[in-house]
């Protein structure tokens, strides 16, 4: 790590265990949705009562109801008839997740548009671990959808520090490089400070550990084989063995990611990165 990077890692990390850094908050819709997810006696009426609030969410869930992905029998036309396909955990991770994108937007050009790149290679690693979920796993689709949109949420506070720093800000490279080397550390900062789930807590640095030893596939090896699709086109992992890539074994995949069993899921693909876009 440079030591640019270190330093902001330790700034930052030092700030949220004193509680004097201002985490990016989780949107009311969002932790609302959680409170009914974490109520055992909720009722579906009350899901829809929540995220019946906030129109644009609704559309969206309505939208993903009628992707081909799950291959409805009729048109789903209003939100219970969504919810009632979908089902209560699912539906919760998947508006927890879409709420997030609010938070994904600044007041200054350069890091708006850093952070709706950083949005939109979130959702589209999303919709790929979500197909990788229901094809390799027997891990919860939703939850591998949710573990793809933050496994880069450390990518937030980096810019907004970014901003109090303008020769930072316009050095890409140097900004470019203290993301990639401080965001996961800073990430599992912060799905703790909102209590994610344990098995999600960990993923902004698990799935870049691509030679990690475990039993079986978990949500981690998802999305770091989703990652490395995502990124096949680019120069981002070049020189990177994928067959030492452990989640490839786990998921029964051929790390040769062009391989024809890859090319049989692409339909599926698109429609789940699809789903999750706007």
């Amino acid at each position: 790590m440079s030591a640019l990077a270190a330093k902001i890692t330790q700034d930052i990390t030092t700030a949220i265990d004193r509680d004097k850094l201002v985490l990016p908050t989780l949107p009311e819709i969002a932790l609302k949705v959680r409170e009914v997810a974490d109520d055992d006696d909720a009722s579906i009426k009350q899901l829809s009562d929540v995220i019946s609030t906030d129109a644009a969410l609704t559309a969206r869930i309505i939208k993903v109801a009628n992707s081909p992905i799950f291959r409805a029998p009729r048109e789903i036309e209003d939100l219970n008839m969504a919810l009632a396909r979908l089902g209560m955990q699912y539906t919760c991770n998947l508006a927890t997740g879409l709420a997030m994108e609010q938070m994904f937007q600044a007041t200054s050009d350069i890091v708006d548009k850093r952070l709706r790149d950083t949005w939109h290679r979130s959702s589209e690693i999303a919709g790929m671990c979500h197909v990788l979920c229901k094809h390799r796993t027997r891990l919860r689709p939703d939850q591998a959808a949710l573990a793809g949109l933050i496994h880069q949420i450390g990518v937030l506070p980096i810019l907004s520090y970014a901003e109090d720093f303008p020769s930072i800000l316009r050095d890409s490279l140097t900004l470019d490089q203290v993301i990639e080397q401080a965001h996961p550390i800073i990430g599992v900062k912060i799905l703790n400070a909102w209590e994610f789930p344990s098995e999600l807590q960990q993923i902004p640095q698990q799935h870049l550990n691509f030679t990690r030893s475990i039993a079986s596939a978990d949500y981690a090896d998802i999305v770091t084989v989703a990652m490395l699709q995502a990124y096949a086109d680019t120069k981002r992992f070049d020189g990177l063995d994928y067959s030492t890539v452990g989640a490839f074994n786990r998921l029964g995949l051929d790390p040769n990611i062009e391989s024809a069993e890859a090319e049989d899921l692409s339909e599926d693909m698109e429609a789940a990165m699809a789903m999750l876009q706007a």
